[in-house]
């Protein structure tokens, strides 16, 4: 598969295309961007100024590790809302799943991002999986016990107070400790990373397609 990538910034900007008509249109839409082939999924998109001829490395590696990049999105928040993720298996086999909502929130779709790639994983749970994501609420839930604490409070905070989306969280804990060797990694949102970029486009492309969502069941009770 081939990649396109339009870098519209100095800061390593810009958008990931699998189809060059789409990406020469981006790039006449941004005047003074500049356009990339890659043979494989770059680490980032390569910043206006710097020689691109040779590929970033594709993060992931060897045939027994698995890279996620996911993410949400809600429009208006709350609103349509979609979740996007990106599976790297090995070094070049990408695949991409998204689905929208007709009506939820960024938090919600963040979490369903994982939640989502976790069932599709299911079957390859002994691997070494690394989920990247630039939710700091989906990540410091599960990494930090949160999670595990309002469940055992009866999702309650600390402070007593309901825990929001308890539906998704108890969804997420049985998954996440079906992966013996499952790993989080935040990432800033809008930094240039390719992967956390295309998952974006994802997410979003899924909460405003306006056809086949879904109904968040959970946010609707």
């Amino acid at each position: 598969m081939k990649y396109h990538i339009v870098s519209t910034s100095k800061t390593g900007h810009g958008a990931v295309f699998t189809n060059l008509k789409e990406a020469l249109e981006y790039q006449k839409a941004h005047p003074g961007s500049i356009y990339h082939p890659f043979d494989r999924m770059p680490a980032k998109i390569p910043p206006i100024g710097k020689e691109a001829a040779e590929p970033i490395r594709t993060p992931g590696g060897s045939s027994g590790e698995i890279t996620v990049y996911t993410d949400g999105s809600a429009l208006g928040n709350p609103g349509p809302g979609g979740w996007g993720a990106v599976i790297i298996q090995g070094e070049n086999e990408v695949e991409e799943y998204s689905q929208g909502y007709r009506h939820t929130t960024n938090n919600r779709m963040e979490m369903m991002a994982v939640i989502n790639t976790l069932e599709i994983l299911k079957d390859l749970r002994e691997s070494s999986v690394t989920i990247h994501s630039d939710s700091q609420y989906t990540i410091n839930g599960i990494t930090k016990g949160w999670a595990k604490g309002w469940r055992k409070r009866g999702w309650k905070k600390a402070d007593g107070k309901p825990a929001l989306n308890p539906d998704l969280w108890a969804r997420m804990l049985d998954l996440v400790e079906l992966f013996p060797k499952l790993k989080f990694h935040w990432v800033r949102g809008h930094a240039g990373n390719a992967l956390n970029e295309r998952a974006d486009d994802l997410a979003n492309g899924a909460a405003g397609q306006g056809r086949d969502m879904l109904i968040d069941e959970g946010y609707v009770k």
